[in-house]
């Protein structure tokens, strides 16, 4: 049996996803985070002093959880904002904070507050021993050059 080629799909029939649209994910098993949730270096690295006063008036499990989840979130919006973990912004200047609804919510403080990233949309599982972060940000875009405008409409010109 071959495999046929797809229908021709037309521009209508396409997801269209906005420009600059960028997703982080992250999966941590917390019991890989208990180590070094004991070091001070981590920890002040890591995390806001906001988050590490709640912490500190947390049962030991709870804030194993507790900053398993705000670490896996931080790592999220780290990939959502196209950099990694040494790469000009560091996790202690996101702040992981709740709305009024309680749904997680993501502030820049510190040198990374001046920084003009985008806002960035977050939410977080834990379920058992796994923590799961997604989040989800839109890059402010450039207004195209004259050469890139013109060949953006030549290829919708094309596509018609």
């Amino acid at each position: 049996m071959t495999a046929s080629a797809p229908p021709h799909t037309s521009a209508a029939d396409r997801v269209l996803l906005p420009p600059g649209l960028r997703i982080g994910l992250d999966v941590l098993d917390r019991t890989e985070l208990s180590r070094l949730a004991e070091r001070d270096w981590f920890l002040r690295y890591t995390f806001t002093p906001e988050e590490l006063a709640l912490a500190a008036g947390m049962s030991p499990g709870r804030r194993l959880e507790f900053l398993s989840g705000r670490f896996t979130a931080k790592e999220a919006v780290l990939k959502a904002l196209g950099r990694g973990l040494f790469q000009g912004v560091a996790p202690c200047e996101i702040s992981i904070d709740r709305t009024g609804a309680g749904a997680p919510a993501v502030r820049f403080t510190g040198r990374t507050a001046g920084l003009s990233l985008p806002q960035v949309a977050l939410s977080i599982a834990h379920k058992k021993d796994v923590v799961a972060a997604v989040a989800v940000s839109i890059a402010p875009q450039k207004p195209p050059d004259a050469r890139e405008a013109r060949e953006a409409r030549d290829t919708e010109k094309n596509a018609t």
